[in-house]
């Protein structure tokens, strides 16, 4: 018998039943490993390289790392982004793209996103660019692609470089285009909630370039390209071999799990257009992210409903302590700023029911009745 609608608990987010849905698979990834005995930079990783990479494009290679912070550091460098220079970076997608930054030396310059897709506004590129600007790091955020056209073209004018982070985006498409494919190199990460996720940290770097590739090869263990040699100062981050056969198994399983996300997005919208503020409908739906200006209410509402929620993300990077000192403080991203006072992530995952959606947006209806939001 179904408990009584107030007893119900959705969390927001598990994982433990996706592990197990294909459990015999990841078991026989796993025994591949321990049955080999090499567990760094062998035929695993080698063999999901090149499956992420053909997954993007044919001309791509593929580059993995310890984490999806180690993969924009390292791409960063790659790229040839040196100390003393700035990259232009969003303030809305948690610390992780500005400590990569920071940990290259350069200086991040904080922009102002387009409050309809939470990303970087294109324009900003034209305001915050100056002689000493090399890069512009572009975050899919929430799994909803940037508008590349735009980026690309501006951050071309100023001849400046551009990496992706898809960390949230894995799979998406702008204008018919993998994300990941337009830069000059991407970063990804596997950190296990994420839409294609590693059942421990994990990451990657994709590029076109050859030449990238190759030094963030170099970059992902001491420079060495022969054993013990270092051709270049770097430290090590390294995709090991059990995260690399987990990944090889779970990627063919990845455009399915993403077509799920958006159908789920999909019933949100159809119960929720006109109660809460809506992301745009494109994008797969690594978080679904809506807008109220009683967020805090809201939230607190639904916890006593049984219903999980995140807030992504609670305080913009310029305005954390140790990020201070590159921006120009309260009221300088006013956009950024406004969205970290309203934003709310509902329950979004593969496993989630259509009984369980009903129930948060009849929930979320019936705040908002109470509240007038």
């Amino acid at each position: 018998m179904r408990p009584p609608e107030a007893l119900r608990r959705i969390p927001f987010n598990v994982l433990a039943p996706g592990v197990q849905a294909m459990r015999p698979e990841l078991d026989a990834a796993i025994a591949r490993v321990l049955d080999r005995g090499s567990f760094l930079i062998g035929p695993e990783l080698e063999a999901f390289e090149a499956a992420f990479a053909t997954y993007h494009a044919p001309d791509v290679q593929a580059v993995g790392v310890g984490s999806g912070t180690d993969a924009l550091r390292i791409g960063l460098l790659a790229l040839g982004v040196q100390p003393g220079e700035e990259v232009l970076v969003v303030s809305n997608a948690g610390v992780p793209p500005v400590a990569a930054v920071v940990s290259t030396g350069a200086r991040p310059v904080f922009c102002d996103v387009d409050p309809s897709t939470h990303t970087l506004d294109p324009a900003e590129i034209d305001r915050r660019s100056t002689a000493r600007t090399r890069a512009v790091m572009v975050v899919h955020l929430y799994g909803q692609p940037a508008p590349m056209d735009a980026i690309v073209g501006s951050a071309r004018a100023h001849g400046l470089q551009v990496l992706e982070d898809c960390a949230q985006a894995h799979g998406a498409r702008h204008a018919g285009q993998l994300v990941g494919t337009f830069g000059d190199a991407a970063a990804f990460s596997f950190y296990p909630t994420k839409n294609l996720g590693a059942l421990g940290d994990a990451g990657a770097v994709v590029t076109a370039s050859p030449e990238v590739a190759e030094q963030a090869r170099l970059l992902r263990m001491y420079g060495w390209r022969q054993h013990y040699i270092s051709e270049l100062h770097s430290t090590v981050s390294r995709m090991d071999e059990l995260q690399a056969a987990l990944l090889l198994a779970k990627l063919p399983h990845l455009d399915q799990w993403n077509s799920i996300r958006r159908r789920i997005a999909a019933r949100y919208r159809s119960r929720l257009q006109g109660i809460v503020g809506l992301p745009p409908e494109d994008g797969v739906f690594h978080l679904f992210v809506v807008r109220t200006r009683q967020r805090d209410a809201m939230r607190a509402y639904l916890a006593d409903q049984g219903i999980g929620t995140g807030v992504h993300y609670p305080l913009p990077a310029h305005l954390q302590a140790p990020y201070r000192e590159y921006g120009s403080g309260p009221g300088s991203l006013p956009g950024t700023e406004r969205l970290a006072d309203e934003i709310l992530s509902l329950p979004i995952h593969p496993q989630l029911s259509d009984d369980d959606v009903d129930y948060v947006a009849a929930q979320v209806r019936a705040f908002s009745a109470n509240h007038g939001t």
